[in-house]
């Protein structure tokens, strides 16, 4: 039975490779498709981080520690 299975050139036929052509590209755009969803979820979510007060200017009450003893600025 080997023999036999061994003996038959495995052919395969135009339609059959277009068949798996087509399955292997919409598999790939499904994964495409679902990268640019996740893409403008995230620049959307990044774009509300933004607006928030996590990135504004920096607080005024901020001293400068640099003039001390430690630094021989006396």
């Amino acid at each position: 039975m080997l023999n036999n299975l061994l003996s038959k050139p495995l052919v395969v036929t135009t339609t059959q490779l277009t068949m798996i052509l087509i399955a292997v590209a919409s598999i790939f755009l499904v994964f495409i498709i679902i990268a640019i969803i996740k893409m403008y979820k995230l620049k959307a979510e990044n774009k509300k981080l933004m607006e928030t007060n996590a990135f504004k200017d920096v607080d005024e009450s901020y001293k400068d520690f640099t003039s001390g003893h430690l630094y021989g600025d006396n």
